[in-house]
């Protein structure tokens, strides 16, 4: 083992000044090399990148794998296929975990009856959000995750690692400069001290020679101090020139995560897009077979079997229309809601049970928790009603309602 004994008392001695120059800095004994003002605010910039750099980062993770457990885990599993060289497995989303357990669900519950298929066709739409989540993950993290963590893995090291440096060179700069002003000191006390005439009766005359002496010994101690200045500003300033290209490049950086982010907000805005396209278009596929799934939507206590009497099942009075001959007339599609008038008798009340805003002016706007007069009318769509509302009146979605007894 090469063991340098030389080598390691110089460095701790190189750090046994700069520790006694950094210590008189804080309180105030010594004399402290002050960076330009324009040096100052690219490390203020750079020192504020970073910090909002590394949130974002962190947030946008969040986001991404919003289960801390889950994401500690993902972090570890990508971390040893990394250090394996191995790329790393798609991970199943909860979207799609969610729509396998439907998929095996309806398959228990029967494919053919009405719960069954409705858990088949929510099944497939939540795997398709969940795919499409996943997706928007793999997309977000290559586009914006990385280029943010090579910033702060990688150009922030270096510049962390540069500006350390460079404190290290102003530390030994300002040690080198205390050191000068101290051997010019005594140089100049010394040679105060030898122009005074040498007293021959004293008992040591040497003294004369003793202080002529240090006089020469301080003067090779400033130039010594001199020398070791000029090489010590010398490197500061190579330094701090290394160091100041490096901040500089900090707007680049900041053009990199422009783009970075413009790339992030397209794939989010590409993946709620697909959201929105699969939920209405399950809204669709699930609307279209309502009256499959509810054959009695509007009865209170539907019957348990078609051969029940008509008498065992309660439903909302059913009120004649004028002109109209079978509820399968063609007069049925144009239904006109002002021409409606309520039953005498047998008319129910029904309970809001969310906000509802009219998509035209044949229907009634809702409110939670209103209570309205509801009753249904031959040829209307099984999921709609005709409500009243004091002087208003108009189609409500059966949904948005609680029949009460």
């Amino acid at each position: 083992m090469d063991f340098n004994v030389k080598k390691l008392a110089s460095d701790a001695g190189v750090f046994f000044t700069r520790a006694v120059q950094f210590t008189e800095e804080k309180l105030g004994q010594a004399e402290k090399t002050e960076l330009d003002a324009h040096f100052e605010n690219l490390l203020a910039r750079a020192d504020c990148t970073k910090n909002w750099t590394e949130k974002i980062f962190r947030q946008t993770e969040v986001l991404l794998q919003p289960n801390p457990i889950d994401h500690t885990g993902a972090r570890i599993e990508e971390f040893l296929f990394e250090k394996l060289d191995r790329k790393v497995p798609s991970r199943t989303t909860n979207g799609e975990l969610l729509g396998q357990y439907m998929l095996d669900a309806a398959k228990d519950f029967g494919p053919g009856t009405p719960y069954g298929s409705t858990l088949i066709k929510v099944g497939e739409c939540q795997r398709r959000l969940g795919g499409g989540e996943r997706e928007f993950m793999q997309t977000s993290a290559i586009n914006f995750l990385t280029p943010l963590r090579n910033f702060l893995d990688g150009d922030w090291r270096t510049i962390s690692k540069e500006r350390r440096l460079l404190e290290n060179r102003r530390l030994d700069l300002d040690a080198c400069k205390a050191r000068l002003k101290k051997a010019k000191l005594a140089e100049a006390k010394a040679a105060y001290e030898g122009e005074a005439a040498p007293n021959f009766q004293e008992t040591r005359p040497r003294n004369y020679v003793l202080s002529a002496s240090a006089s020469a010994l301080w003067s090779e101690e400033v130039d010594k101090a001199e020398h070791e200045l000029r090489v010590a500003q010398t490197e500061f300033d190579r330094q701090a020139e290394v160091t100041r290209l490096l901040l500089e490049g900090i707007s680049s950086t900041h053009v990199n995560h422009l783009r970075c982010l413009h790339e992030f907000v397209e794939a989010q805005a590409i993946y709620y897009n697909q959201c929105h396209q699969y939920m209405m278009d399950l809204q669709k596929e699930l609307g279209s077979s309502d009256g499959d799934v509810y054959p009695n939507a509007f009865t209170v206590n539907p019957a348990p079997s078609s051969s029940a009497s008509p008498s065992t099942a309660a439903t909302l009075p059913v009120v004649p229309i004028a002109g109209a001959v079978s509820t399968s007339s063609p007069e049925a599609d144009t239904l006109k809601i002002e021409e409606v008038q309520p039953p005498a008798t047998g008319t129910r009340k029904a309970k809001v049970l969310y906000d509802y805003d009219a998509a035209d002016t044949s229907e009634m706007s809702l409110l939670a928790d209103e209570l309205i007069t509801v009753y249904t009318v031959p040829g209307m769509d099984p999921d709609w009603l005709v409500g009243e509302r004091g002087n208003q009146k108009g189609k409500v979605p059966v949904t948005y309602l609680e029949l009460l007894s």
